[in-house]
């Protein structure tokens, strides 16, 4: 869901990085869910994209 909620705003997964100081690559793990994240990245992600984190994590059908 990350990923879908930095395209309705418009924000590529570099510039996303950039924003809380990750790497692209990090960045796209992330939105596979292909690595660990801390808490203070969700939370960074979440007042970027300004979403409550139950959003990030609610699977949409």
């Amino acid at each position: 869901n990350i990923a879908y909620y930095r395209k309705a705003r418009n924000l590529s997964q570099l510039k996303l990085a950039e924003l809380i100081n990750i790497s692209r690559t990090h960045m796209s793990r992330i939105e596979t869910a292909d690595c660990a994240v801390s808490l203070d990245v969700i939370f960074d992600i979440c007042d970027i994209l300004n979403v409550p984190a139950e959003k990030l994590f609610t699977f949409r059908l």
